[in-house]
């Protein structure tokens, strides 16, 4: 597909790519067609939305196998709650995993932090060593200041909220283990945070 036949004219290289990479993609799709609404494997994953975690890889996975649910931080917000009650109750997930990462970018900034650069400005902010700061001064909005974003003080102790919330939910079936997990972005390795798997035991 060319320029010219995408329906937004102001596309980027990346629009492109990204058009280009399906097109071969499909042309051997197969028989993915055939693949089955539940996931094959029967458990899901809430992990971080970082471009350096590639779950179909650091947990095996192919297409069909197993539900990736995606946010900053991987945290146990409502809406991922949502999608893991969807995942047990309608497809059949019977075993959760809470992937949080190493050097995760939700440990840099604090609500208050995030709240005051979006009032001031809509545009990507900048870090130095001394700390967020807008390039630009027009154009925010206090509307963030009705948001949770869940930043991360401590790394440990959230996978433990995480699991926690999730398992004390009153639509979570008590009988679904929870496994909380950091993944290190350095080695590539899952490590497991024993309390938080504890916690998530099936009762």
């Amino acid at each position: 597909m060319n320029n010219k036949e995408l329906l937004q004219q102001e596309n980027s290289k990346v629009h492109q790519e990204v058009i280009d990479a399906n097109a071969t993609y499909a042309e051997s799709f197969g028989e993915k067609s055939n693949l089955a609404l539940p996931p094959s494997r029967k458990f899901a994953i809430l992990t971080c939305m970082d471009a350096r975690l590639d779950p179909a890889k650091y947990a095996g996975l192919s297409e069909g196998d197993a539900h990736v649910i995606r946010n900053a931080g991987g945290r146990a917000s409502d809406d991922a709650i949502r999608s893991l009650v969807i995942s047990h109750k309608l497809l059949g997930t019977a075993e959760w995993f809470v992937i949080h990462h190493t050097d995760c970018g939700m440990e840099y900034f604090t609500d208050e932090i995030i709240r005051d650069l979006l009032a001031k400005s809509l545009s990507t902010a900048s870090v130095d060593e001394n700390g967020w700061k807008n390039v630009t001064e027009e154009g925010g909005s206090n509307e963030a200041k009705h948001i949770s974003f869940l930043t991360i003080s401590n790394q440990t102790e959230s996978i433990i909220d995480d699991v926690k919330r999730i398992k004390s939910h009153p639509l979570v079936p008590s009988y679904i283990p929870v496994y909380g997990y950091i993944y290190d972005v350095k080695s590539g390795k899952l490590i497991e945070i024993p309390e938080a798997t504890k916690v998530g035991r099936a009762n």
